[in-house]
C-alpha cells in the first residue's frame, strides 16, 4: 500500500499536508530527516505512516506523557497496536509493555528519554525490531536550544546498537539549533525539511498596559471559545484564577504543585469544555491535541520567542479565526533582565551549591557515585538560607554539565528489607495468616530483600495475594510494627541522581566556555523576545518567522502592527478596507457571528480605524450583505 493509501485508510484524509509527503518519502528511502512544522502541522503522521508501512515497530521518544497517552489512545482506536512506557509505571508494567513490543505484534512504541539507559530497556534492545528511530520535541537535544534536557543526549548513544533511521520533529529550532540537532542525533546525511510556519488564521496582538488584569477579563468576556492563559509561576496562576472566576469567567489553574490526579483531572475537564479558561504555568498544554482554542494569552513576557511561539501556536489548531495575545509593560522588562541574572549564577556560587548539596546528604569526598536522593529544593534552600531561584538554576546546570542528574516529581517505589534471617524467621510469629502470606511472596519474589533495601512492584505484590494497594500497604506497615521488616512508602519527589563521587575543591570541572556561550545564547533570546513585544514597524508573524529562518512572508494584515498601519491611510480608503474585512470576516463564518467576536476581531475603532466599523456593519446589514448579528 503506498502512503496515500495508509492516510486515507486510518484517518481518511484525501491528500497530505505541505512537507508531509517529503518526510515520509524520506523515511522510507531509509535516510535521517528533521522535520521542522509548526505546531498542529500534522507531525504525528509523519513518522506513523511510514511505521505502519514498514516490519517492525516503531520506536517513539517524547518527554510529553499527555501525548504519549493520547496518541496511544488515538492509535488504538484505529486498531493499530500502541504502547507507553513512562514515568509512573511499575517495573511489572514496564516489563510487561516491553515483552508485548517485542512479541506482540504491536507498531509503536512511546518511550519517555530516561528511560532509554534503564538495564530493564537495554535488556530488551537485542529483542525489539526498531525499523524507526522517532525524536519528538528534538530540539531538547540541542545544548544551544532553550529548553535543553541531558535525558535527551542517550539518543545518540542508542543508535550505536539500533541501525534504524531517525525521524527526529520539532516545532521551534533556529538554523544554528537545527545544525546541532542533527550533529547530536548522528545524521548519516544531513537533511533537513522545514515547512512555513505562516498560521493566517491566528491574529498576533500585544498589549502594552498597566492594567493586565482589565484586560484579561476583556480578552475572556470578548472572545468565545476555550483559552489558555500562560503565567510567570504557580502563585500567579492561582491569582489570575481567582480574579477570573470573580469576574464570571468559567476557569481554573494548572501547575507543577498540584498533585497528579488534580492535574489528569483540570486538563481532562478543560479538554471536555467544562472548563473554558485554563490559567498555567508552561506545564500545561505540551502534546495536548485540543483544536478548538479560540485564544492564548500571556500574562507574562516568555524567556523567548521560540517558548512563545511553541505556546501560542496551541491556539487554533483547526484552522479557524483564534488570537495571541501578549500583555506587557515595564515591570515585565526589568524582570526579564532580572531573570537572565538569577538564571545564571556565578561558576563560584555552582560549585559552592554542589558541594553543599553533598553535605546536605552526609556524602564525604571520594564517595556518592550512583546514589539516588529524594530531594526537596525548598528544605535545601532552607538549611543553608538561599534563594530558591538560583539554586535550582544551579543544579540544572550541574546537570547540564554532566554530575548529577535531577528529575522532577518522581514516583518512588516503596522499599523493603526484611530484618530478620532467612532460618530464624521461620520461628516468628505474625499475627495474621496475610502477613505471613505477604512475607513468604516477598522472599519468592526479592531473594535479596534479606541482604538489602529493595524496591517492590506493590501492584504485582497486591496482585499474587489478591488484595490491593492500599490493603497491601496497611499489611506492610503492621509488619514494621512487629520488627519483621523495614518499610519505607512510596513516595512522589524530586529526585537527584550522583553521577561520580564527590569531588574536592578545585577538581570540579563547571566548563566555563560552555557556561558563557549558553548565557550569550539566552541574552539574545531574551533581547529578541523584548524586541518582539516593543516592535511597532514589522508584522509581528514575519518578525516570528524571520527569527525561525524564514525570511520570505507576507504581511499578515490582521496583526496590531498591520491594524496600526493601515490606520495610517487615507479615510477613504481605510473605511473600503474595513468594509472587506468585515465581509470576509463574516463569510468565514458562515453568516453566524456575534457583536462580541467582531469587536474582539477589530478592537476599539477609535484606536485602529478612521471610520467607526460598527457603523459600517449597520450598513452592510442594511444593504443585505450580510445577516444581522446573533
Amino acid at each position: 500500500m503506498s502512503p496515500l493509501g495508509v492516510l486515507k485508510e486510518y484517518w481518511g484524509y484525501e491528500e497530505f499536508r505541505p512537507m508531509q509527503e517529503e518526510i515520509i518519502g524520506a523515511a522510507l528511502q531509509g535516510k535521517d530527516v528533521l522535520a521542522i512544522l509548526p505546531t498542529g502541522g500534522g507531525k504525528s503522521v509523519c513518522f506513523q505512516v511510514p511505521g505502519l508501512m514498514a516490519d517492525g515497530i516503531t520506536l517513539v521518544i517524547t518527554p510529553l506523557i499527555a501525548l504519549m497517552k493520547d496518541q496511544v489512545q488515538n492509535l488504538t482506536s484505529k486498531g493499530i497496536g500502541a504502547l507507553a512506557v513512562h514515568a509512573g509505571m511499575t517495573r511489572h508494567e514496564v516489563d510487561l509493555a516491553l515483552n508485548n513490543a517485542a512479541y506482540g505484534g504491536f507498531k509503536f512504541l512511546y518511550l519517555s528519554p530516561e528511560r532509554l539507559s534503564t538495564r530493564l530497556f537495554q535488556s530488551y534492545l537485542d529483542v525489539l525490531k526498531i525499523s524507526y528511530i522517532v525524536v519528538d520535541e528534538a530540539h531538547c537535544i540541542s545544548q544551544w536550544g532553550y529548553d535543553f534536557r541531558p535525558d535527551y543526549l542517550r539518543i545518540g548513544e542508542l543508535r550505536s546498537r539500533v541501525d534504524a533511521p531517525v525521524i527526529a520533529l520539532t516545532a521551534t529550532a533556529t538554523p544554528s539549533v537545527a545544525d546541532d540537532i542533527m550533529e547530536r542525533l548522528g545524521f548519516r546525511e544531513k537533511l533537513m525539511v522545514r515547512s512555513g510556519f505562516e498560521r493566517p488564521n491566528l491574529n498576533y496582538v500585544v498589549r502594552r498596559t498597566e492594567d493586565k488584569d482589565t484586560q484579561l477579563l476583556n480578552i475572556c468576556n470578548g472572545v468565545a471559545g476555550s483559552g489558555i492563559v500562560y503565567a510567570r509561576n504557580r502563585r500567579k496562576c492561582e491569582e489570575i484564577s481567582s480574579a477570573l472566576k470573580a469576574g464570571g469567567v468559567s476557569v481554573s489553574y494548572y501547575h507543577a504543585g498540584l498533585g497528579p490526579e488534580t492535574r489528569i483531572d483540570r486538563q481532562d475537564r478543560w479538554k471536555k469544555g467544562e472548563i473554558r479558561v485554563m490559567v498555567c504555568t508552561n506545564a500545561f498544554g505540551m502534546g495536548i491535541d485540543k483544536p478548538d482554542v479560540r485564544f492564548v494569552v500571556h500574562y507574562d513576557l516568555p524567556e523567548s520567542p521560540e517558548a512563545y511561539f511553541q505556546e501560542a501556536g496551541r491556539a487554533g489548531r483547526d484552522g479557524k479565526r483564534s488570537y495571541a495575545v501578549l500583555l506587557w509593560n515595564g515591570l515585565d522588562v526589568r524582570r526579564a533582565h532580572q531573570l537572565e541574572t538569577v538564571s545564571f549564577p556565578s561558576l563560584e556560587y555552582i560549585e559552592d551549591v554542589y558541594a553543599k548539596l553533598h553535605a546536605f546528604f552526609e556524602i564525604p569526598y571520594d564517595a556518592g557515585i550512583g546514589r539516588q536522593l529524594k530531594f526537596r529544593l525548598d528544605e535545601f534552600c532552607n538549611a543553608y538560607s538561599l534563594q530558591r531561584a538560583p539554586v535550582f538554576h544551579s543544579i540544572r546546570y550541574l546537570e547540564r554539565t554532566g554530575h548529577i542528574s535531577y528529575s522532577e516529581e518522581v514516583d518512588i517505589p516503596a522499599k523493603v528489607k526484611i530484618t530478620a534471617d532467612r532460618k530464624s524467621l521461620y520461628d516468628i510469629e505474625v499475627p495474621t495468616e496475610e502477613m505471613a502470606g505477604l512475607l513468604d511472596v516477598l522472599m519468592r519474589t526479592y531473594p535479596a530483600i534479606f541482604s538489602y533495601v529493595q524496591p517492590i512492584d506493590e501492584e504485582y505484590i497486591a496482585g499474587r495475594l489478591r488484595t490491593t494497594v492500599p490493603q497491601l500497604r496497611v499489611l506492610l506497615y503492621k509488619l514494621s510494627l512487629e520488627h519483621v521488616i523495614n518499610y519505607v512508602p512510596a513516595d512522589h519527589s524530586d529526585v537527584v541522581t550522583i553521577h561520580h563521587d564527590r569531588l574536592r575543591p578545585g577538581n570540579l570541572d563547571l566548563m566555563p566556555e560552555r557556561y558563557r556561550s549558553l548565557k550569550e545564547n539566552y541574552h539574545l533570546r531574551s533581547e529578541a523576545m523584548l524586541e518582539y513585544a516593543s516592535e511597532t514597524d514589522e508584522c509581528r508573524p514575519h518578525y516570528l518567522l524571520r527569527y525561525f529562518g524564514q525570511e520570505e512572508s507576507e504581511d499578515c494584515g490582521i496583526c496590531d502592527v498591520c491594524r496600526a498601519k493601515a490606520a495610517s491611510v487615507p479615510s477613504g480608503t481605510v473605511r473600503q478596507l474595513t468594509r472587506v474585512k468585515l465581509q470576509e470576516f463574516i463569510e468565514d463564518r458562515e453568516g453566524e457571528y456575534t457583536i462580541e467576536e467582531v469587536v474582539a476581531e477589530f478592537g476599539n475603532p477609535s484606536k485602529n480605524y478612521s471610520p467607526d466599523y460598527l457603523d459600517i456593519l449597520r450598513q452592510l446589514i442594511d444593504d443585505g450583505i450580510v445577516p444581522v448579528y446573533s
